[in-house]
């Protein structure tokens, strides 16, 4: 007599895991609620390492072994749910030696995320980079730097800071560049016959958006006939815009700057240094820090009326 041999049934085997594991998870946490406080941290940990970990090797070529490996887990895991037992074991075995190969595969990241554990970059590592005030008062440093070599050499520029206004049709109709602001690219950019010298830079987010934009010409009778187009498109486009916008001058070198709709001419190196930053930095960023320190004196003092108020209201109660 023949032995009857019963087949694996699938779904036994996801109601086992699910009992066991997902049921009687959320059992415990109902048992123990402090383990849910537990249990934020640890995901809100395991996300932020996954991510940053992903930051480091997405631009190396570790990035395509990374989407395998990912895979090679997933087969692992489900050829263990549909209890295909050769496959589990030997996707396991692979595992398990995989992780020495991994170590190796991700050598160069690796050394580089402890480098930066080691350094003063762990700051910037982990996310906590300087402040937008402090990092726009430095691109401010790099633009006026950069503004004094291109009138040193009487070097035509023309340069958008963009502030609360987005001008994005305007940088939209330039030649996108995304990069940090530095004194050397902008000089670069306006060097004369190069590709994106004729036009404006736009500066905005803490990053030299675009160049060789297209800015509005000032078509407004009572401005100065004798202006050049550069200075024309300066006030047209502080006027449509809360943006400030330099200039250098191609003939006399002179640095000027146009503020809503006013060209303020022959402006000196102190002089644009400190325009800059107290319509950039000052007027933004420090009112908003005092507006926001002021809305939480406001909340500690309703939060601080309301107390006493309850604190009242159970005396007299006692005393009743």
């Amino acid at each position: 007599m023949g032995t009857v041999v019963t087949p694996v049934k699938t779904t036994n085997n996801w109601q086992t895991f699910y009992n066991e594991n997902i049921l009687g998870y959320f059992q415990n946490l109902h048992e123990n609620p402090f383990e849910l406080i537990t249990l934020i941290v640890d995901i809100a940990l395991v996300i932020f390492l996954a991510y940053y970990f992903f930051k480091i090797v997405k631009d190396s070529r570790a990035w395509q072994l990374i989407k395998g490996i990912a895979l090679l887990l997933v087969i692992t895991f489900v050829s263990g749910l549909l209890n295909l037992k050769i496959l589990n074991a030997i996707l396991t075995a692979i595992m398990n030696i995989g992780m020495i190969a991994v170590i190796v595969i991700f050598q160069p990241e690796l050394r580089r995320a402890l480098e930066q554990l080691g350094t003063n970059k762990f700051a910037k590592f982990i996310g906590i980079d300087k402040d937008i005030a402090t990092r726009t008062k430095e691109d401010i440093y790099k633009v006026v730097i950069a503004v004094e070599e291109l009138a040193k050499t009487k070097t035509g520029a023309l340069i958008v800071l963009e502030r609360d206004i987005n001008i994005q049709d305007i940088i939209e109709k330039g030649i996108p560049v995304n990069a940090e602001v530095s004194p050397q690219l902008l000089v670069n950019i306006f060097v004369p016959n190069t590709p994106l010298h004729d036009g404006a830079v736009v500066i905005g987010n803490n990053k030299i958006l675009a160049a060789a934009c297209v800015l509005p010409l000032v078509d407004d009778g009572n401005v100065d006939k004798g202006l050049g187009t550069r200075h024309r498109a300066a006030i047209g486009m502080s006027k449509e815009s809360d943006s400030i916008v330099v200039v250098v001058s191609e003939e006399t070198g002179k640095v000027s700057i146009a503020k809503d709709g006013v060209l303020i001419a022959d402006v000196n190196e102190e002089a644009l240094k400190k325009i800059l930053i107290t319509n950039i930095v000052t007027k933004r960023f420090v009112v908003d820090k005092k507006e926001a320190k002021n809305r939480i004196n406001i909340i500690k003092e309703k939060f601080r009326k309301e107390k006493a108020k309850k604190e009242e209201s159970k005396e007299s109660k006692k005393e009743e």
